[in-house]
């Protein structure tokens, strides 16, 4: 859907309303996401999560009923169906599907340990072979990967996927936090995490204006390093950090993120033949998806190694001074034993009162790096940006081949 919708915009429109296209198609395509946390938050809160699901039947079949009826872009061709690759159809499939399942699912079953991830690695690297053997060699190709020829095209697409990285990640570490450390309700963390969303609706007219006057490179040198900015500031996390301590480093990735899609979604599409533009579109969403899911299964391993790391760092750490770790056992162990008599069972809610603090320090520090490693990609993805050399918004399309 989402290819679809970026292609039909640079469609409809050319001169400078397209120059439009990418801020308002990248205020939408991303103000969703980052406002999904505070919507389901409050829907879970007052009704179930089940309900994150149903939310979205009435608007579905509403857009399915009535876009027949004004969309009116082009005309439908059901001959095409007879002469489509569904080869290339079914590779597409299983390579993606596949690859989803291991993202998602390998950091929790420890990757390639488990035969079902081990099996959607494999499933997934046949249907890619598949794929990209019908993309170079089918006459009805359903993806064309002919968009890869233009330099700026590519790299556009790097910083795409490291966009969806940083985007997806954030917006799934900021909850994940509050509700493992904290201890935060579904409203309360979609409370909090509203600011970011907050902070992308004032920086949406600043990335228009900006996107039709200033080259892009400048726009997405800057969205990139107030993106890192705003994920160091996140890296000196601590286990009290609530709302207004997170109000900052939100706000600022918050504003970054509209400076980093606008420009790359005309540095991608700008200047596309017509005939590509579908296939320039879906090859460029689908770097930010893949980079999102990249992005989750990636942080989620940093997550559990740095937190194995810092917990034994602590343990360490308390083994060399093993009188104070004592003496905050039995202090423990003396208010515990306010509220029962057995002094055995009071040294065991103190000791384990001990391992959950610990265990909340050392999850914490594995945030705090995580964040740190993520700045530097963003920081190492600006090396890309002066060689992006991005189309005239005016430029007629190439000719057709």
């Amino acid at each position: 859907m989402v290819p679809t919708v970026f292609a039909t915009g640079f469609v409809l429109f050319d001169g400078p309303r397209r120059a439009m296209v990418p801020a308002i198609l990248g205020i939408t395509s991303t103000l969703a996401p980052t406002l999904g946390p505070s919507v389901g938050g409050w829907i879970t809160d007052v009704a179930d999560w089940r309900w994150l699901f149903f939310i979205n039947l009435i608007p579905g079949v509403a857009i399915t009923v009535i876009l027949p009826l004004l969309g009116k872009v082009d005309e439908a061709q059901p001959q095409m169906l007879k002469r489509i690759d569904w080869l290339h159809v079914g590779s597409l499939a299983v390579f993606l599907g596949g690859l989803q399942y291991m993202l998602e699912e390998g950091p929790r079953h420890e990757w390639f340990n488990d035969i079902g991830v081990a099996s959607a690695a494999w499933l997934s690297f046949v249907g890619g072979v598949v794929f990209f053997e019908r993309s170079l060699f089918s006459t009805v190709p359903v993806l064309k990967l002919t968009p890869f020829r233009r330099p700026t095209f590519a790299m556009a697409c790097v910083l795409n996927l490291v966009i969806g990285f940083g985007l997806y990640s954030a917006t799934y570490l900021t909850p994940v936090f509050l509700g493992r450390v904290r201890g935060f309700s579904s409203l309360q963390i979609g409370g909090t995490v509203f600011v970011t969303g907050l902070t992308m609706a004032f920086a949406a007219p600043i990335a228009a204006r900006l996107s039709t006057r200033v080259d892009g490179r400048y726009v997405i040198g800057v969205g990139f390093s107030l993106f890192a900015l705003g994920l160091w500031m996140f890296s000196a996390i601590t286990p009290q950090w609530g709302f207004w301590e997170l109000f900052a480093p939100q706000a600022v990735r918050g504003f970054a993120i509209l400076l980093c899609i606008v420009p790359a979604v005309g540095m991608a599409l700008n200047g596309v033949a017509p005939s590509e533009l579908r296939y320039a579109s879906g090859l460029f969403n689908l770097m930010r998806n893949l980079g999102g899911a990249i992005g989750i299964a990636v942080v989620n391993t940093w997550l559990q190694d740095f937190g194995r790391m810092h917990a034994a760092s602590l343990g360490a750490q308390m083994g060399e001074h093993a009188a104070t770790g004592q003496a905050v056992v039995s202090g423990l162990a003396a208010y515990a034993r306010q509220f029962t008599p057995d002094a055995g069972y009071a040294l065991s809610l103190a000791q384990a009162q001990m391992a959950r603090i610990v265990g909340r320090e050392a999850t914490t520090l594995a945030f705090a790096d995580t964040y740190r490693l993520m700045a530097w990609a963003f920081l190492a993805a600006l090396v890309i940006v002066p060689f992006c050399r991005p189309a005239p918004t005016n430029a007629p399309p190439p000719p057709e081949h």
